[in-house]
C-alpha cells in the first residue's frame, strides 16, 4: 500500500509524534509498503527539491528520531516554518494525503488526537488509522471522559476550571490538596503536577495559564500506575509503570531507563481480568475503534480508579502499547499491519 505517515503538527507533544512517526515508517517499509513520513505542520518544506513521489523513498531525518528531554516551545515553531500560509496543514500534505490509499496518524495531542484531522480528512474522503472525530474529541477532553465514563468506571473526584491570572488566589483556596493539576485537553502529561500543598497547587495554577487556563483538578490517588491497551476491542497484557523518581511525567515517559516498565503487570489473575474489563468499558462507552491505552491508579485497598485514555497511543521506542502488544505475541511491525487493517475495516463502516 501507499502510506503517508503523518507526524509532528503543531502540538506540545510533536517530538514524540516524529519519534513514532519515524519508528512506524521503518515498520511499514519492512512490511513492504511504500511509506512517506511527514511532518503534518511543516510538510514538504522538510524535503526541498523533492517531488511527492521520491518522498516515499525518502531517509527518516536522524532528528526525528529521539524525543528531547523538554517540550517543545510552539512558538518557536511557528517562527521557523518558511511558508507563512494560514492552517496547521503544511504545503503539499493534504494533496499528498488525498493521492495515498491511507494515513497513518502518528499524531499526538491537541490537532492530531482531538478529532479535528479526522473531520477534516472525512469531508476529503481520506482513510486513515485509529478512532473517528467524535470518539477522539472527546476522548481528549479530560473533564468530558470522566463525565461520560463515572457511570460505569471509578474515577477520582474532580471539577473543571476555567481561570484567569486573577482567579488563581480563588481557586487556590477553594481547592482541596493533595490533588493532581491537569491541562483539559492535553497529553504525554505535558503540563500534569501533583500538588500536595497550597503553595504547589498555587504555582501550578499559574503554570497552567500557559496552556489556557483550562483544567481538571482531580483528587490524588497514591497507588500503582497500570496502563492497558485494547486492540479491536480487546484488551491487551496489563503494564505497571515505576518511575526511578517522581511520577510518570515527559521525561519519565520518553528518556530511556527513566522508569522500569513491567508487562506482564504483577497483578493476581482477578485483578488482571477486573482492569481489562475497564479499559474495554472505556473504549466501547466513548465509541472508540481500533485501539487506545488507558490509564489506571490501582490503590492500596486494591481498586482500580481511571484517569484517561488515549486514542493514539505513543509508538516511540519506549513507548507502552507495543510493549503490550509484544506480551500478547504481537510484534511491533504486526502490530502496526493491524491497525491498518482494523482502521480500513473501520473506515468502511464509518
Amino acid at each position: 500500500m501507499k502510506i503517508v505517515v503523518l507526524a509532528g503538527g503543531l502540538s506540545p507533544e510533536r517530538n514524540v509524534s516524529l519519534s513514532s512517526g519515524a519508528k512506524i515508517a521503518g515498520a511499514l517499509r519492512g512490511l513492504g509498503h511504500t511509506a512517506a513520513l511527514v511532518d503534518m505542520y511543516f510538510g514538504l518544506e522538510d524535503y526541498p527539491g523533492m517531488t511527492p513521489e521520491e518522498l516515499y523513498g525518502a531517509p527518516v531525518p536522524a532528528r526525528w528520531q529521539s524525543v528531547d528531554r523538554t517540550a517543545p516551545n510552539l512558538e518557536e515553531v511557528k517562527a521557523s516554518r518558511k511558508w507563512k500560509g494560514k492552517g496547521d496543514f503544511g504545503p503539499g500534505v493534504l494533496e499528498l494525503c488525498r493521492e495515498a490509499d491511507l494515513v497513518f496518524l502518528a499524531l499526538h495531542g491537541q490537532c492530531g488526537e482531538d478529532g479535528r484531522v479526522q473531520a477534516a480528512f472525512d469531508l476529503l474522503g481520506i482513510p486513515y488509522t485509529g478512532s473517528g472525530y467524535l470518539g477522539s474529541a472527546i476522548a481528549m477532553d479530560k473533564d468530558l471522559t470522566k463525565r461520560l465514563v463515572s457511570r460505569f468506571v471509578d474515577t477520582p473526584e474532580w471539577k473543571f476550571a476555567v481561570y484567569t491570572e486573577k482567579e488563581v488566589d480563588s481557586l487556590t483556596s477553594r481547592t482541596p490538596v493533595p490533588c493532581v493539576v491537569k491541562p483539559v485537553d492535553s497529553g504525554s502529561s505535558i503540563g500534569v503536577s501533583i500538588v500536595r500543598d497550597k503553595k504547589a497547587l498555587h504555582a501550578a495554577l499559574l503554570d497552567g495559564l500557559n496552556y489556557g487556563g483550562r483544567c481538571v483538578l482531580e483528587r490524588y490517588v497514591a497507588g500503582r500506575e497500570i496502563q492497558v491497551g485494547v486492540l479491536d476491542g480487546k484488551a491487551l497484557p496489563a503494564i505497571e509503570i515505576i518511575p526511578h523518581e517522581g511520577f510518570y511525567d515527559y521525561e519519565n515517559k520518553y528518556q530511556p531507563g527513566a522508569a522500569e516498565e513491567v508487562c506482564p503487570a504483577p497483578l493476581t489473575p482477578e485483578q488482571a481480568a477486573d482492569v481489562a474489563q475497564k479499559a474495554e468499558a472505556v473504549y466501547a462507552g466513548l465509541g472508540l475503534a481500533v485501539y487506545s491505552r488507558a490509564d489506571f491508579i490501582l490503590d492500596e485497598a486494591g481498586k482500580f480508579w481511571f484517569l484517561e485514555i488515549n486514542t493514539l497511543p505513543g509508538m516511540t521506542p519506549t513507548s507502552l502499547m507495543p510493549q503490550e502488544a509484544a506480551a500478547a505475541g504481537i510484534g511491533y511491525s504486526q502490530l502496526c499491519q493491524r491497525i491498518i487493517e482494523s482502521s480500513l475495516r473501520q473506515r468502511r463502516k464509518d
